[in-house]
Order: C-alpha cells, then sequence, then structure tokens
C-alpha cells in the first residue's frame, strides 16, 4: 500500500490576513499574518509591482482591511486590482478554513478619469459593470493553506516537489477563475503568497452522524474556466476539446482519520454543435458539418483519461426529436474511436421517466453498478495509506449538463457513499442510507443546492427537477416551480445573455480590452428592423384589441378592422420569429463562433 502526501497542505501557503493602504501614487499590500513583515506595493503609474516591508508605507495611506487579492485587469481607463472585501466561513476541511467570497472592490489605478473621451467613458463604465456581473454571481471559494482545486486522490499522489510549491503555482488551471487576473503574479514567483487561486461552483460542509458515529460530509463541485459562458451560447467543445459547461464534482467523507472520495464530471456533448437562441423556446441543436469532429472529440477523452482514468459516458440526451441526432452521433464517434477505456451508455431519461415514473431510474442505476463496482472510489485510512483508488469515473450529460444531469449524479454518488460508510464502520451491515432519516434529508438538500448553485451560473435560474432530488418524489408544486424556472430562462437566453457572455469573456481573459481601439466593439449598429417591428407588432396588436372593446356600427365593420388589426400584429410576428437571431442579446465581444 502506498503512502498519502498529506491533503492540501502546502509550505507556501497564501497570506490570510491582508491590509490594503492606498496613496495617490501607490496601493500598498500588508502582510498581516503572525511574523509577516511583507508588503506588496504596486505603483499606480508604472503599474509595477515590487515587494518591499512596512516601514516603508507612509503614514498618511488610507488604509482598510482586505481578504485576497483577486488580481488586475486592463480596461478603457487603465488598469484595475480588485479584491475581496468580505468573506464567509463555509467550513473547514481537514483543519483548513474554506472561504465563500462574498464582496469585492474594483479599484482604478488612475486617479481621473478626465484623459477619456464621453464614448471611452460609457465604454468603460459598460465593462465595469460586466465585471460586477460576474463577481455579483454567487459561488467564488478559495482557501489560504488548502489546495482547493485538486480532488483527494490527486493530491496523496503528487511529489515533494509539488508540495513544496504555492497555491498558485500548483493549481490546477481549469479551476482557478481569476487565473487570468493573476498572470502579472504568476510571472513573479517571490509575491505568490499575495495571490489566492479562487475557484467558483459549489462547496457545501457538513458534520453528520450514523449509528451515533459522526463524521464530516463534503461535496465540492468545481467548475471549469476553459469553454466557460452561458448555456445556448456555449455548447459543445473547442479546437483544444475543452467541454462546455465541464463541471468536476467530489463527494468526501472524513470519519476518524480515514478520508474517502467520489468524484464525477459533466460536460456539454463533446463534438461541434451550437444552439444559438432565436427566440423559439428551444432552439434546433445544429451540428457543425464544416470541421472535423474526431479532432477534437479525442482530445477531450486523452485528458479526461490522463485525469480520471477509465470513462463511463452516460448521456441522458431524448433519443427522439431534435436531440436525436446528437445521441446518434455521439454514439458513432465512441465507437469508431475504439478505446477501450471509454464505454457509452445512452438512456432516454425523459421517456423513461415520463408520467411521474421516477422509479425507472434504478434501471439505468442497475445497468451502471458493475461499472462503478469497477471503478471504486479513492480511500486512504487514518494512517495514510492509500487502501484503494478511484479507477475511472462518470461523465454524465444531458443538453446543458444539469437538472438530468444532476439527478444521476446524485443517485451514483449515494450508492457509493454507501459502499464507503460500510467499510468504515459507521453504517451496519444491512443498513441503507436511505434508511437514516436525518443524513438523507442533509444529503438530498445539499445535492439540490449543488444543482441550483450550477444551473445559475449557466443557466441563469436555479436547476429544474430539484423536487426529486430534496424530497426523492416529483411533485405537482415541482413541476410548477419548473414552469417559472423554464419561462424565466427562456427570457434570460434571448435577452439578456449575450451582456452575460461578454462579461465571462472579459473576466477570464477571453477578450482583451484595447485602449487605443478607436470604435469599440459594444457599439454595434442594430438594423432598422430591429426597432421598427417590434413597434409596429405592439401597435397592431393595441388596435386591434381597442377595435375589440370599441365595437363599430355594425359587427361587419368590427370584425373587418379587428381582422386588419390582428392579421397586421400576427404577420409582425411571424416576420420577427422568422429572423429571431436578429433580436436577441448576442455577445459583442468575441467575435468568433464559440464553434471551435
Amino acid at each position: 500500500m502506498a503512502t498519502a502526501a498529506p491533503a492540501g497542505t502546502t509550505a507556501a501557503a497564501a497570506y490570510a490576513s491582508l491590509k490594503l493602504h492606498t496613496t495617490p501614487e501607490k496601493f500598498y499590500v500588508e502582510a498581516c499574518d503572525d511574523g509577516a513583515d511583507d508588503v506588496l506595493a504596486i505603483d499606480r503609474v508604472s503599474t509595477e509591482v515590487t515587494l518591499t516591508v512596512k516601514k516603508d508605507v507612509p503614514p498618511s495611506a488610507v488604509t482598510r482591511p482586505i481578504f485576497g487579492i483577486l488580481g488586475t485587469i486592463r480596461l478603457v481607463a487603465g488598469t484595475y486590482l480588485i479584491v475581496i472585501t468580505k468573506k464567509k466561513k463555509v467550513g473547514e476541511i481537514f483543519g483548513h478554513a474554506i472561504w465563500k467570497a462574498t464582496d469585492f472592490d474594483i479599484l482604478s489605478y488612475k486617479k481621473t478619469m478626465l484623459h477619456l473621451t464621453d464614448i471611452q467613458l460609457q465604454d468603460n463604465k459598460v465593462f465595469l459593470s460586466m465585471l460586477n456581473h460576474v463577481l455579483s454571481v454567487d459561488g467564488f471559494y478559495f482557501s489560504t493553506t488548502y489546495d482547493l482545486t485538486h480532488t483527494l486522490q490527486r493530491l496523496a499522489n503528487t511529489s515533494p516537489e509539488f508540495q513544496e510549491m504555492s497555491l498558485l503555482e500548483r493549481a490546477d488551471p481549469r479551476f482557478v477563475w481569476n487565473g487570468h487576473l493573476l498572470r502579472e503574479f504568476i510571472a513573479q514567483p517571490e509575491i505568490h503568497r499575495f495571490a489566492t487561486p479562487v475557484m467558483h461552483g459549489f462547496i457545501t460542509m457538513h458534520s453528520c452522524s450514523i449509528n451515533g458515529k459522526c463524521f464530516d460530509w463534503l461535496l465540492i463541485s468545481r467548475r471549469s474556466c476553459f469553454r466557460a459562458g452561458v448555456r445556448y451560447y456555449v455548447r459543445g467543445i473547442d479546437s483544444e476539446g475543452h467541454a462546455a459547461n465541464f463541471v468536476e464534482t467530489e463527494q468526501i467523507v472524513h470519519y476518524k482519520g480515514s478520508k474517502a472520495s467520489f468524484v464525477q464530471t459533466r460536460g456539454s456533448i463533446p463534438f461541434f454543435w451550437s444552439q444559438r437562441p432565436n427566440l423559439k423556446y428551444k432552439p434546433k441543436p445544429q451540428i457543425s458539418k464544416s470541421v472535423n469532429h474526431m479532432d477534437g472529440f479525442q482530445r477531450h477523452f486523452d485528458s479526461q483519461i490522463i485525469s480520471y482514468g477509465k470513462q463511463m459516458i452516460v448521456n441522458l440526451v431524448n433519443q427522439k426529436g431534435s436531440e436525436k441526432p446528437l445521441e446518434q452521433t455521439f454514439s458513432k464517434m465512441v465507437n469508431s474511436m475504439a478505446n477501450g477505456m471509454v464505454r457509452y451508455v445512452a438512456f432516454d431519461f425523459h421517456k423513461e421517466c415520463s408520467r411521474m415514473r421516477w422509479d425507472r431510474l434504478q434501471i439505468l442505476m442497475d445497468q451502471l453498478a458493475d461499472q462503478q463496482d469497477e471503478f471504486s472510489y479513492f480511500l486512504v485510512d487514518s494512517e495514510g495509506k492509500i487502501v484503494t483508488q478511484q479507477e475511472g469515473t462518470f461523465r454524465s450529460n444531458c443538453m446543458d449538463c444539469l437538472d438530468r444531469t444532476n439527478v444521476i449524479q446524485s443517485l451514483l454518488a449515494r450508492r457509493s457513499l454507501q459502499a464507503q460508510l460500510q467499510r468504515l464502520g459507521v453504517l451496519h451491515v444491512g443498513q441503507r442510507i436511505e434508511e437514516q432519516a436525518d443524513f438523507e434529508k442533509i444529503y438530498k438538500n445539499a445535492w439540490a443546492d449543488n444543482a441550483n448553485a450550477c444551473a445559475k451560473q449557466y443557466a441563469g435560474t436555479g436547476a429544474l427537477k430539484t423536487d426529486y432530488t430534496r424530497t426523492g418524489k416529483r411533485t405537482q408544486w415541482g413541476l410548477i416551480m419548473d414552469g417559472w424556472n423554464s419561462l424565466i430562462r427562456y427570457y434570460k437566453n434571448n435577452f439578456s445573455d449575450g451582456f452575460r457572455q461578454d462579461a465571462i469573456d472579459l473576466f477570464l481573459g477571453n477578450y482583451s480590452v484595447d485602449e487605443v481601439e478607436p470604435a469599440s466593439p459594444l457599439h454595434v449598429k442594430k438594423d432598422w428592423k430591429f426597432l421598427a417591428l417590434p413597434i409596429i407588432m405592439v401597435v397592431a396588436f393595441s388596435m386591434c384589441i381597442i377595435c375589440l372593446l370599441m365595437a363599430g356600427d355594425t359587427w361587419t365593420e368590427t370584425l373587418a378592422y379587428v381582422l386588419f388589426w390582428g392579421s397586421a400584429s400576427f404577420g409582425t410576428f411571424a416576420i420577427i420569429l422568422y429572423n429571431g437571431k436578429d433580436f436577441v442579446d448576442a455577445p459583442k465581444l468575441v467575435q468568433k463562433e464559440k464553434m471551435d
């Protein structure tokens, strides 16, 4: 049996306690940890970052406490420093404090905006609102002493050199959402302790008890910052093989020094396809005909196998209608790749579970049981000896990789947890998790909260089907709430997701602001019909209602008016629907199709 490296510990922890001193010329970030004398000096004119000591901070500086540096970004007005101003403790992992960043401040290096034109001022304001929008989305987590970006298994199989690295240096770049903002810090190892890698996703921790035995149960979802974006504007994969809405979810149990972990992934169907919003409730997915799908597909699974071992694909899309070609293409590509490390199961979730027959999910669980036993889970005992390793992962997907996917992941995770708790001696032989009412409630609510967090971050609303995840039953109220969330999703996906996509692209560095660029991409002139047609439709519909309410001299005259204005409003609506892509809020910043 191998001995695990100490999970998450690092010789080069980031500074936990900081003060920001501001003068007209410089920002000074003082490390206030015990015994620390380091001060980070940021020149507000040259933007140079250097290391100095506390005695160099001028007494005239304006001082405030901060809880971390998110990084720097260049906008029209120049460079900005983004800092964490509020945090909330989530809990502890093996004695390491885990925090959620709840508030941020974006500070301009420039002392005045007089050098900007009115248009530049307006553009700068829009870019700032984009950054504020991303930072307002719940789910930014960090730790100054624990490496949140890696699973327990990855941390256990590291070298002594890895253990000596700073948190920033050793973090998995897929899950560091402020990686672009910290690019200047990465280049200077001496200032790494001032830089805190921040992940985006969901973390929940619970101290639980079954049979009088207390254990910690954790759920961590890490969202990838590669090919990140919103529901309809980011689908499929890019040329590097990064999948849209890729999330790594790890379930951890800690009992009497022993640690167990089970990892799953979700991600968009990994070939080149799109589903652009066009005012229809469900736009038809389009599979690209002009690219070599196998190249990106192969890259995706090569990287998955390196990171996670064997792959069991669980495809939950419909096997009829507009989703059918996606399922057929996925199946065909797995077969033609002919890789023994990758297996494929298709399960038509909506068809199998129609008319509230959610008990039929057991069909899929039974189908996957042998595979799950083969993959096992990661377990390290109280002496640090690795008992078992997880040999592969389930890669689940539906269309959005949100609602259906989360239901299946929670069922797979429960089955793994059942085996872990029995092995650790928490559950007696023959006992089932489902029978432990108190823990079952915690478990179901945590997975439903996980679904909501991932859904809000990708689709803009809470998840669907969470009534089943929370209660184990599909309810009428749950159906009503799903309908409400679907309506909000429809509105956001069509009328505000362009801005949301631009905000994410700016934050992650997919788009860089050019200060000298004469024409900003924010100023896209709308076609005349964009303004004229909705006005005509509203006027025509209003006239139709007025004619109905204020009848003419004869019913034939009234009918003629109603038919005329009704036809005008319906005809205009049909033209708007036909040109739907022109009427949605499309991204402006990253011009290249997000197909590649």
